[in-house]
């Protein structure tokens, strides 16, 4: 099997993206319930839907601020990120 790796983003509202993969899957996000339950002081920043867009793709994951902010790939995948 290969790896599997975030291939381009769209911004659906609010927290929410749609993530497509190199294999042609496509994954709708909710980044929200994450963000607002996990009570971490360097997540507090990314509740501003302004900050929470400023992430990029670097090596096939979606990274916020020098990985401030990092999911594994198989749980964007899975839409399991809590």
């Amino acid at each position: 099997m290969s790896e599997i790796l975030v291939d381009s983003v769209r911004h659906i509202k609010s927290h929410i993206l749609e993530i497509k993969f190199n294999d042609g899957h496509t994954q709708i996000v909710d980044f929200a319930p994450f963000i607002y339950s996990v009570g971490h002081p360097d997540y507090e920043q990314y509740k501003s839907e302004e900050k929470f867009l400023k992430y990029e793709i670097i090596d096939g994951n979606l990274n916020w601020d020098d990985y401030t902010m990092i999911f594994p790939v198989e749980d964007l995948y899975a839409n399991k990120i809590i």
